[in-house]
């Protein structure tokens, strides 16, 4: 393509006029392009400013960034930050700050070329980056974008030398490229960009929607899916612009901008237009050829050294990834069990030839780890009780060899061959399931009979959620999604960039380490991704209704989980119908709890922890299941039957 432009620039004169007219660089000198760039990132900080000047009803008690609520997300920040934020948050320097900027900002916005327009710059970047945690509603990547740009031109306006300033422009440049390239090759990875129908589906969205445009997308839907895959193009192949002497820079530049135009006019991000335009003077600078008056003398080697550090910051991330593959993949107990299928178990716990009651078997849920339960195997050995925890075949130290298409059926025979190996003949077990490992302890309950004693269910999956709640239907394939974009981010070497989450911070100490390494680990993500689509077909294909366990079950169900999704809790009181004929069957809400929460955040998993040996304690004592409608729990057990 390239090529062919070139020889149409070189044709009839005619021609050569259009074609050099819409092709070739923007000859920008380095004054212009940093000129340009902070008037176009001052206007986006002035917009910025005045909305939330006229919004500061929103950051009062009950308002959307309430910062009583919002400093929560800072708990594990340390102290003098957490303190320079509530300074920040207060009212009164709020407004403060905001109305600096707005003075600030329309400065900049005056012809000028004056040092102190450097100053202005960093103090735009910095209150800016101050108060974005403060404002943890109604900011998003356009106020990220201008924060970056004005740091850098206001660091340009101060910089000793020439070399300096096409350096922090540089930077700029491939800051742009980067938000770009990264943003295209993500959306690739989904399903509705490739097709090309995603642009019709963002805009029938409530938030983001458009519904004329969306009518018109749907009455062309040609035309519609040629502007995705236009989108997708523009953004993956961003880069091109700098090749032939910046050939393609016009177009491609024009096209990020119409797309930016369209974002802010169709979706309502109207800050999105000047804050990502605001880097394109820089691009257009960095891609004009040398050889070019406009850019004589510009100094690059910025790139050359950025190209270095991305190197050896690639080493970097292999290292860390191997370590924590090592760390993963490494079973120090050396407890494997092979299965039918050949895959491999690696298993931990307190099970002995000698005890008393069920061992407790802790099946763990999708994209999850044993280490979930932590707070729970803590209150079991407390409680004296025997467990057995393991982690599913290509999750940590299991390695699964099976050599047919999974489907969830393995799964269940691995849990059924891992009880039948590894619990002393004769002794029951009681299933505890987190999420999809609820669903595979209920399957396995079926197979191994008598063996159960009883079933936890923790705000488990169900087999019909995806037909009976609509919210579970419409974000299936979401979870699909995020779910590939991690693992093929983690087996890109980006783990290194993954940040610890909170629900591993809420953890025993002496677990963080190794479930970090699990949780970075991409095996355990593809085996996550795998589980979901052997999932999704399986229950998308379920019939029902569930089959009658004489077992014992408890239900334990996460509030915001119900809260977010009624129907889950009508799902949940199925799970506990199935198990009518069983003599104790006890449903509880687990107040404040989320999905994650409920097994590892400390008071909430010690509330659940404790229903759970409860449970334990008042079904081993029971005598065995009597037939429906008998009950030897305690008097006013909440959900007891």
């Amino acid at each position: 393509m390239l090529a062919r432009l070139a020889k149409l620039r070189a044709s009839g004169p005619t021609a050569r006029t259009v074609i050099s007219a819409l092709t070739g660089p923007l000859p920008l000198s380095r004054g212009q392009a940093i000129g340009a760039s902070e008037r176009i990132a001052a206007l986006t900080s002035l917009l910025s400013s005045l909305e939330h000047l006229t919004i500061a009803d929103q950051k009062r008690s009950g308002g959307l960034n309430d910062w009583a609520l919002a400093r929560r997300g800072h708990a594990h920040s340390g102290r003098p930050l957490r303190r320079l934020l509530d300074v920040v948050a207060d009212e009164r320097t709020s407004r403060a700050l905001h109305t600096a900027r707005v003075a600030a900002s329309a400065a900049l916005l005056l012809p000028g070329d004056s040092r102190a327009r450097g100053a202005a710059n960093l103090f735009l970047g910095l209150s800016g980056a101050l108060l974005y945690p403060t404002h943890r509603y109604g900011t998003d990547g356009s106020d990220q974008a201008s924060n970056l740009v004005q740091t850098a031109t206001g660091l340009a306006r101060l910089a000793p030398s020439p070399a300096a300033q096409d350096a922090l422009v540089w930077y700029v440049a491939i800051q742009s490229n980067l938000s770009y390239v990264v943003s295209g090759w993500i959306k690739l990875l989904g399903k509705d960009w490739r097709t090309g129908s995603a642009l019709t589906g963002v805009l029938r969205t409530r938030t983001y929607g458009h519904e004329k445009a969306w009518r018109l997308a749907r009455r062309h839907p040609r035309s519609a899916r040629a502007l995705a895959h236009g989108v997708l193009a523009m953004e993956c192949l961003f880069p091109v612009l700098y090749l032939k002497g910046g050939l393609l820079a016009r177009p491609v530049i024009a096209g990020a901008a119409a797309f930016h135009v369209a974002n802010g006019s169709v979706m309502g991000l109207g800050r999105f237009i000047p804050a990502f335009v605001s880097m394109h003077p820089m691009v257009a600078y960095t891609s004009t050829p040398r050889s070019h008056p406009a850019a004589a003398g510009r100094d690059d080697r910025m790139p050359v050294a950025a190209a270095l550090l991305l190197a050896g910051a690639a080493t970097a991330a292999t290292a860390v990834a191997v370590h924590r593959r090592l760390r993963a993949t490494d079973h120090p107990f050396g407890t494997t069990v092979t299965t039918r299928h050949g895959n491999e178990l690696a298993h931990d716990g307190t099970v002995g030839p000698k005890g008393e009651g069920p061992v407790a078997v802790l099946v763990h849920g999708l994209g999850a780890l044993p280490a979930h339960f932590s707070w729970y195997t803590r209150a079991l050995n407390a409680d004296g009780r025997q467990w057995l925890a393991y982690s599913r075949a290509g999750y940590g130290a299991s390695r699964r060899h099976a050599p047919t298409p999974y489907h969830l059926g393995e799964s269940v025979d691995d849990l059924v061959d891992l009880i039948e190996a590894a619990v002393p003949e004769g002794r029951q077990v009681s299933l505890v399931g987190h999420s999809l490992g609820g669903e595979l302890a209920r399957r396995a309950a079926v197979r191994l009979g008598e063996r159960v004693h009883s079933v936890v269910y923790v705000d488990s999956s169900h087999p019909q959620q995806l037909e009976r709640s609509s919210q579970q239907g419409a974000n299936a394939r979401l979870v699909e999604e995020l779910i590939r974009s991690t693992s093929v981010s983690l087996r890109a070497g980006l783990g290194v960039l993954m940040q610890t989450p909170a629900w591993i911070r809420n953890l025993p100490a002496p677990v963080r380490s190794r479930a970090m390494a699990e949780y970075a680990d991409h095996r355990m993500w593809t085996a996550a991704l795998r589980e979901w689509q052997a999932a999704e077909r399986d229950f998308r294909s379920f019939e029902g209704p569930l089959p009658h366990l004489d077992a014992h079950a408890l239900v334990l169900s996460a509030q915001h989980t119900v809260d977010r999704d009624p129907d889950h809790l009508l799902l949940h009181k199925d799970l506990a119908d199935a198990h009518r004929d069983a003599r104790i069957v006890r449903s509880t809400v687990v107040e404040n709890a989320d999905h994650d929460g409920i097994l590892t955040d400390p008071q909430l998993a010690g509330e659940g922890a404790r229903r759970l040996v409860a449970f334990l304690g008042d079904t081993t004592a029971a005598a065995p299941s009597a037939g429906a409608g008998q009950s030897s729990a305690p008097a006013g057990q909440e959900g007891a039957r």
